[in-house]
C-alpha cells in the first residue's frame, strides 16, 4: 500500500471514531489553496478541525509531533477561510491512528485523540 492510501484508512477510521464519540462530521479533506483540513466535525456546538496521522508504530516519534509550526499555520488558515462562515467555538484537534499490516490488509491497533492539540 503507498502513503496515500494509508492516510486514507487513517481519516476512514478517525472518521468513525468521531461518529461514535457523537461528532457529526462535516467536511472531509477540506482543501483550499492555502492547505487542507482532514476532517472538519462538530460536537456540542464546537467545530473540530482535526488533522489525522497515521503510522504503524511510535519508533520515530508520535504522530502528532510530524504536526509542527508550519502545518498548524497552514491549518490554521484554511480553518479560518471555513470559520468566517460560521459562528462556532472552534478548536485545533490531532487523531493518531496506529496499524498493523498482514499483506494488503491494514487493521487498526489504537487511536489517540488529542484535544486542543494546538
Amino acid at each position: 500500500m503507498n502513503t496515500k492510501q494509508i492516510g486514507d484508512f487513517g481519516e476512514t477510521i478517525a472518521e468513525k471514531y468521531l461518529l461514535q464519540k457523537g461528532y457529526k462530521i462535516l467536511k472531509r479533506n477540506f482543501n483550499l489553496k492555502v492547505g487542507e483540513i482532514d476532517i472538519i466535525a462538530k460536537k456540542d456546538g464546537c467545530i473540530v478541525f482535526a488533522e489525522v496521522k497515521t503510522r504503524r508504530s511510535n519508533r520515530f516519534g508520535e504522530p502528532s509531533e510530524y504536526v509542527d509550526y508550519r502545518k498548524q499555520m497552514r491549518i490554521k488558515k484554511t480553518a479560518s477561510c471555513y470559520a468566517d462562515m460560521i459562528n462556532d467555538e472552534i478548536r485545533f484537534d490531532v487523531i493518531e491512528v496506529f496499524y498493523e499490516q498482514n499483506g494488503d490488509k491494514l487493521f487498526i491497533s489504537r487511536v489517540n485523540h488529542i484535544e486542543n492539540a494546538f
